[in-house]
């Protein structure tokens, strides 16, 4: 993979993980628009970017992350219980490789159309029963065990993991602010514990030490540029999608998955299986 794909992809990467647009249904589009197989993507650059995503949250919720570690320990309690499901879905989702089936070229684009529409109703729905309630509930079992399933449910491409959990909490009934926080903080867990598995996973095969070995300068410049890129467009994701939630404005997102779907479906039956 060249450098410029490598710096769209980090671009694509981060702004898709926190807007409610699904980042690996986006990924996956542009690697199929692009003619870019999963062949040409070293495994250690898959990671850090989504590094760099982390680094965004850090940046903005560092004050927030410190406070998990003060007690009583309540967030951090809620944190933990709402990161099992999606925990055990990855790993069920690495055992039977549901990934490599869901996204093959045969599939892929019937896959992301229907997985986007879903994700465009549920943001259409969360918008309308905002706008006709008014949320009271602090994060409590009640509303983060949603998220937590709702997050799980996120492993599939298409289905926005900032979206869901966001849209979870809120219909739960949780306030907006501490939606916000506590989504894009249950990243932290999903995004530390996919790295450390990759990356194990990816030593045992001599996979990533391949990578270096053929990719070269090339793929240093790659995996650097993708880092930065996906950081700052991360930290730009977060900042729009917090003025977002306050209004609960959701619809012109669910209109773009809409028009993305039916992208999908014309190249299911043009260029993917061309």
């Amino acid at each position: 993979m060249d450098i410029l794909k490598a710096v769209f992809l980090g671009l694509v990467q981060g702004l898709t993980e926190f807007l409610p647009v699904s980042s690996s249904g986006h990924v996956a589009f542009f690697q199929g628009v692009l003619g870019i197989s999963e062949s040409d993507i070293a495994l250690f650059f898959t990671i850090i970017l989504h590094l760099g995503t982390l680094v965004a949250v850090f940046v903005v919720f560092w004050k927030d992350i410190l406070e998990l570690f003060k007690k009583p320990f309540k967030t951090l309690g809620l944190l933990v219980l709402a990161t099992i499901p999606a925990g055990i879905t990855g790993i069920l989702f690495e055992v039977f490789d549901l990934g490599d089936v869901l996204l093959s070229r045969e599939y892929m684009g019937i896959i992301l159309a229907v997985f986007f529409l879903i994700t465009a109703s549920v943001l259409f729905a969360t918008e309308m029963i905002v706008k006709r309630r008014q949320n009271t509930l602090p994060l409590c079992l009640k509303t983060v065990l949603p998220m937590g399933f709702a997050q799980a449910l996120a492993v599939l491409p298409g289905i926005s993991r900032s979206g869901s959990t966001i849209c979870a909490g809120t219909i739960a009934g949780c306030r907006s602010e501490e939606v916000a926080k506590f989504s894009f903080m249950m990243s932290i867990p999903v995004i530390l514990g996919s790295f450390v598995v990759e990356l194990a996973l990816g030593l045992k095969s001599g996979e990533i030490q391949q990578s270096f070995a053929t990719g070269g300068a090339t793929l240093g410049w790659s995996i650097a540029l993708g880092f930065i890129v996906s950081a700052i467009s991360g930290l730009f994701a977060i900042k729009v999608m917090l003025k977002v939630i306050k209004k609960a404005n959701y619809k012109w997102f669910s209109l773009y998955l809409v028009l993305m779907a039916i992208t999908c479906l014309v190249l299911h039956f043009t260029l993917f299986n061309a």
